[in-house]
């Protein structure tokens, strides 16, 4: 099985290097240089897709880092530790299940990072957290503001890859408003220019946004080389927390394919994004997937069977009713049990 054939890759490494400044930082003299290692670790873990474990560590900081008067830590650490952190308990509780908090999280960091007024912490959140988030929960309003905020935000020290990883967010803007050709023609172009080996913490989740659309368009043959790359991506650098998602638009690209045996493949594919994110306890993942496997299900007939799959999902989440996951997911419930 693809998903326990992976290498050791970058991921890893940075955990592993995490580990040692966290074994330094705990006899230095400064109280908050173990709560930052903490944080270091939590991140490295989020990626890897450990989870649980993440949030336990960015949550342990959270509650007990007190932010220096002198703000020394941007200068030693670049960005404010407090932003950075709350950039990734954003990003994982929408993993786990968590939309609105999320959205409030990433929402609120962006107003916190706007009153510091520093600009490389402000644009760091507006690209890890806040244009994603919008994105993912449905809010095209937000994510138009968070996506043009960032853009403009290069501005700071002529930073280029900041503008066009701000591109990047644009074209899957365009793709979710139903602009489909325009958005597909605009990621691609951004990608290409994306400087990847800076930036590959996002660059392969990219690729798993433009291969889905280009399905819809017509062009499965194409979905499927770009959906393979951001999987081989994702195996070379062990990055984890993206796997099921894409794992689930490589099923979407076969079901649309409709070759000989293509519909027992892109099963096999839902199922692997299935245990991918059940073990990592990703929910939102795990209802995406859901609602694709239900989907086929309904096309073979087994309404019944699919209702009950997908309701036992949605009936796990608290929260986010009005995203646009959990809405269609519903309207889909809904579907299959007329």
């Amino acid at each position: 099985m693809w998903a326990l054939s992976i290498n050791r890759g970058e991921f890893r490494a940075a955990l592993k290097l995490a580990r040692k400044f966290l074994g330094v930082a705990t006899k230095s003299l400064d109280v908050a240089d173990p709560l930052i290692g903490e944080r270091i670790m939590g991140v490295s873990l989020y990626f890897l897709g450990e989870l649980t474990a993440a949030r336990r560590r960015v949550e342990r900081m959270l509650g007990n880092y007190v932010t220096p008067a002198n703000r020394s830590h941007i200068t030693r650490y670049q960005f404010d530790q407090r932003i950075v952190a709350n950039i990734h308990l954003a990003e994982i509780l929408w993993l786990q299940g968590f939309p609105d908090q999320a959205a409030h999280i990433a929402a609120r960091n962006i107003d916190d990072a706007e009153a510091l007024d520093h600009e490389i912490s402000l644009t760091y959140t507006l690209a890890q957290s806040g244009c994603p988030i919008a994105l993912r929960t449905g809010d095209l309003q937000a994510a138009e503001r968070f996506v043009t905020m960032m853009m403009d935000r290069h501005s700071w020290h002529g930073s280029q890859p900041w503008e066009q990883w701000g591109r990047c967010y644009k074209g899957v803007l365009l793709i979710k408003r139903g602009d489909i050709a325009e958005g597909i023609q605009a990621l691609t172009t951004a990608l290409e220019e994306l400087p990847e080996k800076a930036f590959h913490m996002r660059y392969t989740a990219f690729l798993g946004e433009l291969a889905e659309p280009l399905g819809g368009a017509g062009k499965i043959a194409e979905g499927l080389k770009t959906i393979d790359q951001a999987l081989a991506k994702s195996q070379t650098h062990e990055e984890g927390w993206c796997i099921a998602e894409l794992l689930r638009v490589k099923g979407e690209l076969l079901v649309k394919h409709a070759g000989e045996g293509a519909a027992v493949v892109a099963e096999e594919q839902f199922q692997h994004s299935l245990d991918q994110a059940r073990r990592q306890e990703a929910l939102s993942w795990e209802l995406r997937t859901a609602r694709s496997l239900a989907r086929l299900w309904q096309s073979q007939g087994r309404s019944n069977d699919a209702r009950d799959m997908l309701t036992l999902v949605y009936g796990r989440f608290t929260e986010g009713f009005e995203t646009s996951d959990l809405k269609m997911a519903k309207s889909l419930i809904e579907e299959l049990s007329a």
